[in-house]
């Protein structure tokens, strides 16, 4: 199983409307870093939901339930999206700030590429956050 961290501003989708919804694809990527991680995403692996902007903390925990396909907002075929559907909402959000401050996040992609909007996420660096959400 492999981890990420997808962002979203929470007045385009928050995380509100993913329980809403009841899942969504994951749409509109126009970075190739953050493409190719969208590619490496597989049925069942675990997304952290973070809100960017407005709020900067991760707020749920969702999977994906497609792989990558042909975007549909483009006819370009170099982007794609994933299908993923909301899983639990964290107790307590973990904070952009909460995340810089722990020594085992320092290094995550969250901290060190901050303009990304789909990370990998180590398996050590998931938990952690999700311990930090669970107080």
């Amino acid at each position: 199983m492999n981890y990420f961290l997808v962002k979203s501003e929470p007045y385009e989708y928050s995380w509100e409307q993913l329980v809403k919804d009841g899942g969504t694809y994951w749409d509109g990527v126009r970075n190739y870093q953050a493409r190719n991680n969208l590619q490496a995403m597989k049925k069942g692996d675990l997304v952290l939901y973070y809100h960017s902007n407005k709020g900067r903390e991760v707020v749920g925990i969702a999977k994906v339930t497609k792989e990558a396909y042909q975007d549909p907002t483009t006819k370009d075929d170099r982007w794609v999206a994933v299908d993923i559907e909301a899983v639990e909402e964290l107790k307590k959000n973990v904070t952009l700030k909460e995340i810089k401050a722990d020594k085992l996040l320092q290094n995550t992609a969250l901290v060190k590429q901050s303009r990304l909007s789909v990370m990998p996420l180590k398996r050590e660096e998931f938990d952690r956050i999700v311990e930090l959400g669970s107080k």
